[in-house]
């Protein structure tokens, strides 16, 4: 039997009118009405019936971003990227900034979806993926950006952030360091994860292995600083130190400089990601640059090509991972190993 929206009222204990609210965003509908709902609407397993979507016209031209905030600057430059590719081919981007919060995606995945997106680009901070099945079974494209997410996203288009570990590693053995620490956020983040790969792999060729890695929740400078004082304070042997990203690096600048002691001549500091700052913080930074606004624009013309194989009635195919070039750019904050 189809499920209607009176099958997930019953389910939900509200009423049709409620539903419609949840399902089309438009009017009041308290959290926890919002939760009784969507709940509904996952265990019902519903999506809009053939002729909803007929009923829905053309194409709404509308594009949903989902990124885990827009405060940090590599997600705010990735966002305008993708908007502004997005725009000169005629769609319009709702961004939605999901705080690194499960609860915000999945609500963020009904107001998407009662918005009739003709697609999707998401860099989820989570590994668990059964809130996007919503999108997946109402048959909306999705591409994941930044991370893989396997068995929901038709493709994924992100930086090689492995590599770019193995060449911040490589830099800084080639410098002549051996005591190397790792400081950097979130812990949980997938693209940080590789980079701490990436790292490890090539110090084990070397024979060595991070001296100490001290990795917070939150990506911000507040939490990251804190981590590299108590580095420089608890491992004195050190003479670099890897930031997983370029605020991280800074951060690690920072605290390094607030002891008294100096970049590089002390200790090397490199990062990751090539933010507009790191060639204005005092000294330079030395990072592994990643085509942000290339991935954007990649992502977004891989959507459009995924919505108009979908529009046409083309069969899916086996969805595929897109890795971007990652390059080091040397600057003033790696030098030798001090003597």
């Amino acid at each position: 039997m189809t499920t209607s929206i009176r099958h997930i009222a019953k389910l939900a204990r509200t009423s049709v009118s409620s539903v419609s609210r949840v399902l089309n965003n438009s009017g009041y509908a308290s959290p926890e009405l919002r939760d009784r709902v969507e709940a509904a609407i996952r265990a019902l397993n519903y999506t809009p019936s053939k002729g909803a979507r007929m009923l829905r016209g053309a194409p709404s031209r509308m594009i949903g971003l989902m990124l885990p905030s827009i405060d940090v600057p590599f997600f705010g430059i990735l966002a305008h990227a993708i908007e502004q590719q997005l725009f000169q081919r005629g769609y319009q981007t709702l961004i939605c900034s999901t705080a690194e919060n499960m609860d915000h995606e999945a609500r963020y995945m009904s107001m998407l979806l009662a918005q009739r997106v003709d697609g999707v680009i998401v860099a989820s901070a989570f590994g668990n993926i059964e809130h996007f099945e919503i999108l997946r079974d109402a048959h909306i494209p999705i591409v994941a950006i930044d991370r893989e997410l396997s068995g929901i996203a038709d493709d994924a288009v992100m930086a090689d952030h492995e590599e770019g570990g193995r060449l911040m590693a490589r830099h800084l053995i080639g410098l002549g360091h051996r005591s190397i620490a790792i400081v950097g956020a979130p812990a949980h983040s997938q693209p940080v994860q590789l980079r701490l790969r990436g790292i490890s792999t090539e110090m084990a060729k070397h024979g060595i292995a991070p001296t100490a890695v001290r990795m917070a929740e939150e990506h911000s400078f507040a939490a990251t600083y804190p981590l590299a004082q108590d580095l420089l304070a608890t491992h004195p042997e050190i003479t670099a130190i890897i930031g997983t990203t370029d605020i991280s690096a800074i951060a690690a600048i920072h605290a390094v400089l607030d002891r008294g002691v100096s970049v590089p001549g002390d200790y090397s500091v490199i990062g990751f990601d090539d933010l507009p700052e790191a060639a204005y913080v005092f000294p330079r930074l030395t990072t592994v640059a990643q085509p942000i606004r290339d991935v954007g624009q990649l992502a977004a013309r891989r959507l459009e090509t995924l919505i108009a194989e979908h529009q046409a009635g083309h069969e899916p195919r086996p969805g595929a991972v897109m890795k971007v070039p990652v390059t080091l750019i040397h600057r003033d904050s790696t030098g030798p190993v001090r003597g």
